[in-house]
């Protein structure tokens, strides 16, 4: 592989420097670096962090090709600046199995746009009655360390404890989806002022905090570790605040959507608008910012969730929840967090990348950016302004909330290991 020198790039938001990258490692970074035999990077201005990493992807492969493959998901990870994403489990069939897993696994190295690691099924079938093979998930090549039964709750306190118990073995997490399923049925949006003028039938904040307050006891109980998915509310950060301070090894995520939107946008009975948890409020969202920066949340992470045009351009109560976000989520954490004054580019880098690689235990993945490190690197101009438009979305599905609207920044390059995979803003 060639040489790659990026020139005047200010590493994580600090000192313009320079970083050569030689094969797949960073040889050397400093300053007035030699430029012989490399292809130089001009990036005065520019921003250069880890490649992200996303701990929540939906990559729908196997089952669901018609929303997303592992190729088109990868490809979209790599346009957002993302080196490697954690794959859920709630595919067809299920990843509940070492031959699933592996197969998800192998389907990344294939596409080679980004590292694919599966998350494995905690339940069978996402099921809630029985665990799943966590521990040949976890031997197989795929090398499971993180379970989840995403967009199910493990309601079950009986099976969540076994879970978690089962983990601790070899360091693994259990990462919870946090919904009261007896407390949110018929659920189409928060529950609050909003739900009670336009009829919809309401998600309570009581719902996800409930779950989240019985998991932190039960991971302190059994000693091991658990990762709360899509925090959504005031409430839920007060209880992973105090869970912090009692030594339990909790650890949260808040997407971008819920640093950005409320649920005020529901009125417009636009379902691209409907998500799992559901927008929140002005003050809920006002609370996920500043528990980012204060540690309380760990990292962003972007839930996304690809759907089929068919699956959101109908009525509201009958369309499916989700949104995509791989492709704008730096975006929107710039936004809202960096443009705000909440978090610098170091801070980013902590919470999209070192944080995330550190709780899902990615190798190779969430490293310094210093020599003899794998070159797993990002690059951002932050001045940039554009107007978000699906078209130009390298995920096969377009169910974005931000079409239209102009966000800041823009990944102008990805590297995975040395290789380019996004050049000048455009998918190598």
């Amino acid at each position: 592989m060639s040489k790659i020198l990026i020139r005047g790039a200010q590493v994580l938001g600090g000192e313009a420097q320079d970083v050569l990258i030689d094969g797949e490692t960073i040889a050397e970074v400093g300053t007035g670096l030699s430029a012989e035999g490399a292809t130089v990077i001009e990036a005065d201005g520019q921003i250069l962090l880890p490649g992200l990493v996303d701990l929540h992807t939906h990559l729908r492969e196997p089952g669901r090709e018609d929303s997303e493959t592992v190729l088109t998901g990868t490809r979209a990870a790599a346009s957002g600046g993302y080196t490697a994403v954690f794959a859920m489990a709630n595919t067809h069939p299920v990843a509940d199995t070492a031959g699933v897993v592996e197969q998800v696994y192998r389907l990344g190295q294939e596409a080679g746009y980004c590292d694919v690691q599966p998350i494995g099924a905690v339940t069978v079938g996402l099921e809630g009655k029985k665990l799943a093979e966590l521990g040949a998930m976890h031997d197989s090549a795929a090398g499971v360390t993180v379970f989840s039964d995403d967009g199910k709750c493990v309601d079950d306190a009986v099976i969540m404890r076994r879970a978690l118990e089962y983990v601790k073995a070899f360091g693994g997490v259990v990462a919870q989806h946090a919904q009261e399923p007896r407390l949110t049925e018929g659920a189409q949006m928060n529950e609050g002022v909003v739900s009670a003028e336009l009829g919809l039938g309401g998600w309570p904040a009581v719902a996800e905090e409930s779950i989240i307050a019985r998991d932190v006891l039960l991971a302190e109980h059994v000693g091991s570790r658990v990762h709360i998915c899509h925090l959504s509310t005031a409430g839920s950060v007060e209880i992973v605040r105090w869970a912090k301070s009692r030594g339990i090894d909790v650890t949260a995520e808040v997407t971008p959507h819920h640093l950005l939107l409320t649920d005020e946008l529901v009125r417009s009975y636009n379902p691209v608008y409907k998500v799992n948890p559901p927008l929140r409020t002005e003050k809920d969202v006002l609370a996920l910012r500043e528990a980012l920066a204060d540690g309380t949340i760990d990292i962003v992470a972007t839930d996304h969730a690809p759907h089929p045009h068919e699956d959101k351009d109908c009525e509201w109560a009958a369309a499916a929840m989700g949104m995509v976000g791989l492709e704008t989520a730096l975006s929107v954490v710039q936004q809202t967090m960096v443009e705000t004054g909440l978090l610098d580019w170091a801070g980013v880098a902590e919470r999209m990348s070192f944080a995330p690689a550190r709780i899902g235990r990615a190798k190779g993945h969430g490293r310094p950016v210093s020599a003899g490190e794998p070159a797993n690197l990002t690059l951002v101009d932050p001045a940039y302004r554009g107007v978000v438009d699906p078209a130009d979305f390298a995920s096969r599905s377009r169910n974005t909330p931000y079409e239209g609207r102009e966000l800041p920044g823009r990944v102008t390059h990805t590297f995975l290991r040395g290789r380019a995979t996004v050049v000048d803003g455009k998918l190598a």
